[in-house]
């Protein structure tokens, strides 16, 4: 009995050990907090290039990195760490002052952000996602933007499904846009070992950004797509979209 006692603490430790070393390594350093948010609250994240709108109160800095043991840091797992942080912290928003991708030195992406507290934005993503597109007035169809940032399940692709039909073929560090004639509710799915599902209202002159990325999964792992605000799904998709086109050269 004492021997499958230890048997079993001994496996718990390892389980708990493996989680952490796994994890990427969060250093935060806060000057101020409110009280936290919930889990599903809304946090935008501003990237190096994008300007948050002011005011905007800094409650602090974090900035999240390699351990020397960190498997799980791929692009949306790092993201989700900072909007976490910011959460428990009371912010509503993320600003990305430094951001280091995969390299020689590292398999993680990097980075450095500020926590901060808008209390007009709200306003702001409203006015920005209800912004006329030029290009796009009295187009009988929408621009789906897909892209797949570097990061975990790199050798694993998966086909972007829109009802039975196949739109989008993602492989690591992708990108590819979409036109659909479909107005309403529609649904992506994409599947690997598992299913995810993405639901969408679409209406017609209009464009959407949907990050797929690749959760751990048992074996291959599973893949997950989330839509994106505008302007932080912009960024990222331009960002995949200019290092092609400078490689293309």
């Amino acid at each position: 009995m004492k021997t499958r006692l230890f048997t079993l603490i001994s496996a718990v430790v390892f389980v708990m050990t493996s989680l952490i070393s796994c994890s990427p390594k969060i250093t935060q350093n806060l000057a101020k907090n409110y009280a936290p948010l919930d889990a599903s609250a809304t946090v935008v994240v501003f990237d190096e290039k994008m300007e948050a709108p002011q005011p905007a109160e800094i409650l602090g800095s974090i900035k999240i990195g390699d351990s020397g043991f960190s498997t799980n840091c791929d692009y949306e797992t790092v993201i989700s760490e900072a909007q976490n942080a910011a959460r428990k912290a009371g912010g509503n928003a993320v600003k990305i002052t430094k951001h280091s991708t995969p390299d020689i030195w590292s398999s993680c992406h990097r980075i450095t952000a500020n926590i901060l507290k808008i209390d007009s934005l709200d306003n702001y993503i409203q006015s920005a996602d209800s912004e006329i597109d030029s290009a796009l007035v009295g187009a009988d169809y929408a621009l789906l933007h897909l892209y797949r940032p570097s990061g975990a399940g790199a050798l694993i692709g998966y086909d972007i499904h829109l009802g039975d039909e196949v739109i989008a073929e993602m492989g690591n560090n992708s990108y590819k846009t979409v036109a659909v004639k479909n107005e309403g509710l529609i649904t992506l799915w994409a599947k690997t070992e598992s299913k995810s599902e993405l639901k969408m209202d679409i209406q017609h002159g209009k464009r959407y950004y949907i990050r797929c990325s690749m959760n751990m999964g048992f074996f291959v792992g599973h893949p997950k797509l989330t839509l994106v605000n505008n302007q932080t799904g912009k960024v990222e998709f331009e960002k995949i979209e200019n290092s092609k086109n400078k490689k293309g050269k």
